[in-house]
């Protein structure tokens, strides 16, 4: 029974997918068109760093409150 079921299976998937769509990733392998600069480079790891550090930050000044019971 599980041969037939796998036989069965193996012929009517193909027709329910329907026709195969070819997917590609978008990659270039060029260098940027124009390079960053200093200041553009400093806001992006701040930012980066304030998204990373920032909520643990919170926690970490306010366990304090976090630590009382009502």
């Amino acid at each position: 029974m599980p041969g037939l079921l796998r036989t069965i299976a193996t012929r009517v998937a193909p027709a329910l997918r329907g026709p195969a769509v070819t997917q590609r990733a978008n990659l270039y392998t060029r260098p940027a068109k124009d390079a960053l600069g200093p200041v553009e480079t400093a806001v992006g790891l701040g930012m980066f760093a304030l998204a990373i550090l920032g909520p643990s930050g919170w926690i970490l000044a306010h366990l304090e409150d976090y630590k009382k019971k009502d």
